[in-house]
């Protein structure tokens, strides 16, 4: 089988690796983050606000579905950058953050609070949390929840003989779906143990508190058959369409270009594990007013539902999905069919047990 990506970014998940990059002033002034701009309007002629995305597709939607709308309404310019944690933290630390508004996991948010890097949102100045009905499981002191992202089983059509995998315990069953897996490594995202225990029988309501000795061995009877750990939302499609792997885990929505273009691959969403991403201002940002408009216009359900139509987002607003067309809310990991088939991750189990899962994780993918 292929060695698994190890890679140094695994070591320093969680809120004490971030604690400690923050203090690493090399870090703080690499500069590892790009930014670009766009300004089209003029009613706010001279005021800028800048945001932090991941970049990429994400990015690239985010630009045409949020960031160029703004502007044109508001005439507010938006400066955008693409920055890891640990040096935005450093910057924020040190009191001058680079961003004003920062668009990441809700997990992250809460990391950052605990390095008290986030400002206290008023809530008042946030319209459109009511108006789109966000839900309150979302709304906590210091962030919003704007969308979620699924993690759930991609597979090639043609592998079984016509058999559809409907679970993880067929995920984890090579007898029956013969053929190589592979699975994410924490420098992609959370261990999956939740998977292990789904295949072993836990129901989805009685995952937390996950019991770590329990997945660790339903993991290892997989071990051999896991031919590749991923990091990267593109590799999981890249490894199916080269027919290395039969299944694998997968972020919801990075396979369907690839079924729009014929490749015999598509996704099962019963078991997905949800995470929830939103906005938070920089701690000492220096323009906070427009980072509220900002985010007040993102959290809109018109917003959201436009998002959808230039990347696969699963919005938080529930009104947002009346706003789709059938086959945009069908596709949609979030759509009302779907979404009691899936789990939302327990974030504060994880921020409790992230570290010493992460250590053990990378114990066992080295054998």
């Amino acid at each position: 089988m292929s060695d698994p990506v190890i890679g140094r970014r695994a070591l320093l998940r969680g809120a004490g690796g971030l604690a400690a990059l923050a203090t690493l002033p090399s870090l703080a002034a690499c500069g590892t983050g790009t930014s670009r701009s766009t300004s089209t309007g003029s009613g706010g002629k001279g005021k800028t606000v800048v945001v932090r995305d991941s970049g990429g597709s994400y990015g690239a939607a985010l630009q045409k579905a949020i960031y160029t709308p703004f502007t044109q309404e508001t005439g507010i310019t938006v400066k955008v950058l693409n920055l890891d944690d640990a040096p935005l933290l450093a910057q924020i630390k040190q009191g001058r953050p680079q961003c004003d508004l920062i668009n990441n996991s809700l997990m992250s948010h809460h990391k950052y609070v605990k390095q008290d890097a986030l400002e206290a949102l008023d809530l008042d100045r946030v319209k459109s949390v009511k108006s789109a009905k966000i839900p309150e499981n979302q709304i906590t002191e210091h962030a919003i929840g704007a969308a979620f992202y699924g993690q759930c089983i991609a597979y090639r059509t043609d592998a079984f003989g016509g058999k559809k995998p409907e679970s993880w315990a067929d995920f984890f069953d090579t007898k029956a779906f013969q053929g190589g897996r592979a699975m994410c490594s924490p420098d992609g995202d959370l261990p999956e143990l939740e998977f292990a225990l789904l295949a072993d029988g836990v129901p989805l309501d009685k995952l937390y508190p996950l019991d770590v000795d329990r997945a660790f061995k339903v993991l290892t009877r997989l071990r051999d058959d896991i031919k590749k750990f991923w990091d990267s939302g593109p590799l999981p499609g890249v490894l199916l369409s080269r027919e290395e792997v039969t299944m694998s885990t997968v972020w919801d929505g990075r396979i369907a270009d690839l079924e729009k273009q014929g490749v015999p691959v598509t996704r099962q969403l019963n078991g997905m594990r949800r995470q929830f991403s939103g906005y938070a201002i920089a701690k000492g940002a220096a323009n906070i007013d427009a980072a509220y408009q900002l985010m007040d216009f993102s959290l809109r359900a018109e917003s959201q539902a436009n998002l959808v139509k230039f990347f696969p987002s699963n919005p938080s607003s529930p009104v947002a999905y009346a706003r789709l067309t059938e086959d945009e809310r069908n596709a949609s990991a979030g759509a009302p069919k779907y979404y009691d088939k899936g789990f939302d991750a327990d974030v504060d189990w994880w921020l409790k047990n992230e570290s010493a899962v992460t250590k053990r994780w990378l114990e066992w993918a080295r054998g």
